[in-house]
């Protein structure tokens, strides 16, 4: 049987980090998160505590999204809300899953040491933000845990392309200490990413990223432990993830995170 209060929790903190960055509608069973200036486009979600999802409510908050120019995506706990996928399917979107871990305790976790000519450490607002995120945009562009071509060659020219508003509002939010970011860097050049986000004793690590010709040698679940360090040594108590697919789930595992769910995830049907 999952674990309902535990999974109650992390839907509370999901909820509550977006808040940090937008503002909200609520578009019948659903929270729209809006970002009227620079920052990131967000997904709706379901409303805590919400009801019964109809493929009706999910076109109403499609033509609403649309509207404001913001992604057609929801995503949901799925123990919290069992019908939404199907809801969402009727609705002509696609559905997908993904793993939903936390860790145990703070005995639980199992920090990974550095590899050997690396460093790896938490990134400030003097950082290259510009090339630290670039090592994301490349990763997730190249999905997968497959070793591939792009390296820190590839980094100047994506580095180019970053928005000047976007970065402004990272590094704002780095200096305020809403979002945490650390790194991994091999002869001086940023190689993975990733973050997390703490609200109200709870936090999720995100965006873990590594560039393709640097993947498999462990520097993701090295930036990875760094994170979760850092969210136990400020006290958090609730440390969740999603994995993109059971590779990625295993390799958590061994920091000592346990499955607990699922999180459902809607976009368009791709043409």
């Amino acid at each position: 049987m999952p674990d309902l209060e535990l999974l109650r929790r992390i839907d509370a903190y999901l909820d509550a980090a977006p808040r940090t960055a937008c503002r909200t509608e609520a578009i019948g069973p659903f929270t729209l998160f809006v970002n009227d200036g620079p920052g990131w486009r967000y997904y709706a979600r379901a409303t805590p505590g919400a009801g019964a999802f109809t493929p009706e409510d999910v076109s109403r908050l499609r033509a609403r999204q649309r509207e404001l120019g913001l992604p057609e995506a929801i995503e949901w706990v799925n123990d919290l809300a069992p019908d939404l996928g199907a809801a969402a399917e009727a609705g002509g979107m696609r559905v997908i899953g993904h793993p939903l871990l936390v860790l145990p305790s703070a005995e639980a976790f199992a920090p990974v040491p550095v590899p050997a000519g690396a460093n790896v450490r938490m990134v400030g607002v003097e950082d290259d933000l510009a090339r630290i995120g670039a090592v994301a945009e490349i990763a997730f562009a190249n999905p997968g845990t497959g070793i591939g071509t792009a390296g820190a060659e590839d980094l100047d020219a994506m580095a180019r392309e970053a928005d000047p508003a976007l970065l402004r509002f990272v590094r704002d939010r780095v200096a305020r200490g809403v979002t945490i970011q650390a790194a991994a860097f091999v002869d001086g050049e940023p190689v993975a990413t990733g973050a997390h986000q703490p609200v109200g004793g709870a936090t999720e690590i995100v965006g873990v990223a590594c560039l393709p010709a640097f993947r498999r040698r462990g520097l993701g679940a090295t930036v990875t432990s760094l994170l979760v360090r850092d969210a136990l040594a400020r006290g958090v108590t609730t440390v969740c993830m999603s994995a993109d697919d059971a590779d990625v789930e295993r390799l958590y595992s061994r920091l000592g995170f346990v499955t607990v769910g699922a999180v459902g995830a809607a976009e368009p049907l791709r043409s």
